[in-house]
């Protein structure tokens, strides 16, 4: 059975389309944002329970494509590209980890974390980059005039870009704000071989000049605003939904900066709805850092007005946006999903994600935004404790050592309540022997 997708406005007023291998990143009738629409009818023609055994049976299997998180969805992904022009490193199949002893921990038994960071260049970027980079191979093997990909980046989305187009042998530059990214970061397309543009600016100034210079269509570019990226990522919440044998969470907790995520979660979830894998939806909670929360402030609004701002620092960085692309589309996922916006501080955040890791997990900061704000909604009652709770780690927290220890050694500009010093000593046993014994007598290092 053949299926179709094509690229869409998202503008109800236009709906103007465009094959998917048109170089085009905005509507050009209306300049809205564009995104991937499937032909329904046709999918429906498979019910809902083949679909299930469909992707049940591809999940982590070794014929290719299909063993990728993603590409064992393929029809409803890109169903027109060919198997020998994906590009996949087996991405997504993350695991979906029961926090029960943070849960206890909180007064939330059903809690659990779907870890995205376990993947290739450690992020949830690599679902949506393995889709664009494979539709990129695809346009060049059918005569487009493509020479590199392009991105502007808080971090990750470069890490991912370059990894992906290295494995696919397709030149790649990032654009990144000089200091506003981790080391790990840095690294990761520097060491795959991308051209790395290293600019004094923030990620919206990186944002407004790779918009520039991708007018240029032998320039192709791969930030969120290119809707490709979505189709891979709204695997995370069909992801979910199937590790939990096709029933829904009550909530989802997103971190949400340039907002594309937000959609392609909600994107994934309606697609599941409209051809009859799932029979409710969750709700969906979008966490802001408090210094660089331009939703927030629109939700505040009731999504009446909104406002760019300039994003402070903050040690969220991969969320430092003053002026998410995905405004518009975020808004009417949250909508859709009866949705959220809560912010954390720099303090809840850090303190969120240190007091986690000390039941097992490694929390990247923006997954201490999401575990901050899951903290205050409980306590304001706005979920209730007997709920199945999905909190979506975007990263791992290998990406950003230098915040996790200036928190232990108690360097960053507030207190730090679990903070966990190495104790120095002088390498004879009785020195030990004290040592262990005072830890031992008083419970510290804290929860022994």
């Amino acid at each position: 059975m053949s299926y179709r997708a094509w690229f869409q406005c998202i503008n109800p007023e236009c709906g103007a389309v465009y094959p998917l291998h048109s170089i085009i990143y905005q509507c050009e009738k209306c300049a809205s944002l564009l995104e991937v629409q499937h032909d329904v009818q046709a999918l429906s023609r498979r019910g809902a329970a083949a679909w299930m055994r469909l992707f049940e049976e591809r999940y982590k299997s070794n014929e290719w494509p299909y063993g990728s998180g993603v590409w064992g969805k393929k029809e409803w992904i890109l169903p027109g590209i060919a198997n020998e022009n994906v590009v996949s490193l087996y991405e997504g199949g993350t695991n979906l980890f029961w926090a029960e002893r943070f849960g206890k921990m909180i007064g939330l038994p059903d809690l659990w974390i779907k870890l995205c960071g376990n993947t290739h260049s450690g992020s949830f970027k690599d679902l949506g980059m393995t889709v664009l980079v494979s539709q990129v191979k695809q346009m060049i093997a059918d005569g487009a005039p493509i020479k590199a990909v392009a991105c502007a980046s808080t971090g990750d989305t470069s890490a991912a870009l370059a990894t992906y187009c290295a494995a696919a042998g397709i030149p790649s530059i990032v654009l990144l704000p000089r200091g506003k990214i981790s080391l790990a970061q840095l690294i990761q397309p520097v060491a795959n071989g991308s051209l790395v543009l290293y600019l004094d600016t923030d990620f919206d100034g990186c944002m407004k000049l790779v918009q520039e210079i991708t007018k240029d269509p032998t320039l192709y570019l791969a930030n969120s605003m290119n809707s490709l990226r979505v189709e891979g990522q709204k695997t995370v919440g069909i992801e979910i939904v199937q590790q939990f044998d096709w029933e829904a969470p009550d909530v989802m907790i997103i971190p949400g900066g340039n907002l594309g995520n937000v959609s392609a979660l909600g994107k994934g979830l309606l697609m599941m709805k409209d051809l009859g894998l799932l029979a409710k939806l969750p709700r969906i909670v979008v966490a802001q850092a408090e210094k660089a929360n331009p939703l927030y402030r629109s939700y505040l609004q009731g999504f009446e007005t909104f406002e760019p701002i300039q994003a402070q620092k903050t040690l969220a960085s991969a969320i430092q946006i003053g002026n998410p692309v995905s405004f518009q589309k975020a808004v009417r996922t949250l909508k859709q999903f009866n949705g959220i916006v809560e912010q954390a501080s720099e303090e809840e955040l850090a303190d969120a994600a240190a007091m986690a890791d000390r039941t097992g997990m490694f929390n990247c900061p923006h997954t201490g935004v999401a575990l901050a704000v899951l903290l205050k909604l409980l306590k304001a009652g706005k979920i209730d404790k007997s709920e199945r709770v999905v909190v979506i780690s975007t990263a791992h927290g290998l990406k950003f050592i230098e915040m996790k220890v200036k928190y232990h050694e108690g360097t960053l500009d507030f207190p730090t309540r679990h903070a966990n010093r190495p104790v120095e000593l002088p390498a004879r046993l009785d020195a030990v022997k004290e040592a262990l014994d005072k830890a031992l007598k008083t419970g510290s290092p804290e929860g022994w």
